[in-house]
């Protein structure tokens, strides 16, 4: 099967996936101070069963959002279809691909792959940096993925602009 790439920011490509993008300003949306406190262990957003039900829904992700030193929320629920095209999806590998201005953090499912001394993957990998983590190595039609990406402003010491994503794919390989 030859790979193919399903660009997320199109309606026709998000329609087969029967998806929409969500956005929330804050590290914790609706909390005081955008939930940042000193010492917060973790945040709720990234986890698949999150309520995000009362985001703004939107269409443009490169659209800047916020200025300074911000975080902020893009969230998309994906639906793998039994096939795309005329090619099958069962047991395919599905990789989720993008680069946020400036730092990331993808979670799949509630999940980062913090990949140890390498760049991206999960984690923060540097400035603008393109990063790629793996939605499911076995591909099952039917199953839903929630994507949840935290872009951060940066550089942290004197942030300009705001956030967004710079592009936003899907990889079935």
């Amino acid at each position: 099967m030859s790979p193919r790439t399903l660009d997320l920011e199109q309606a026709d490509e998000r329609d087969l996936l029967r998806a929409h993008w969500r956005y929330a300003d804050g590290l914790v949306p609706g909390e005081p101070n955008g939930g940042l406190v000193h010492e917060m262990a973790e945040t709720p957003v990234r986890l698949a069963d999150y309520d995000d039900s009362g985001w703004e829904v939107i269409d443009d992700i490169q659209k800047g959002r916020s200025t300074g030193l911000c975080f902020g929320w893009y969230r998309i629920t994906i639906t793998l279809p039994t096939a795309i095209e005329g090619q099958d999806l069962a047991g395919r590998s599905i990789f989720f691909e993008t680069c946020v201005d400036d730092y990331g953090e993808l979670w799949i499912d509630g999940e980062c792959d913090m990949a140890f001394g390498e760049t991206g993957h999960g984690c923060v990998s540097g400035f603008n940096y393109p990063q790629r983590v793996c939605v499911s190595e076995h591909a099952e039609p039917g199953r839903q993925h929630v994507i949840a990406v935290l872009a951060v402003n940066g550089p942290f010491g004197r942030p300009g602009g705001g956030i967004f994503l710079r592009y936003a794919r899907l990889v079935l390989e």
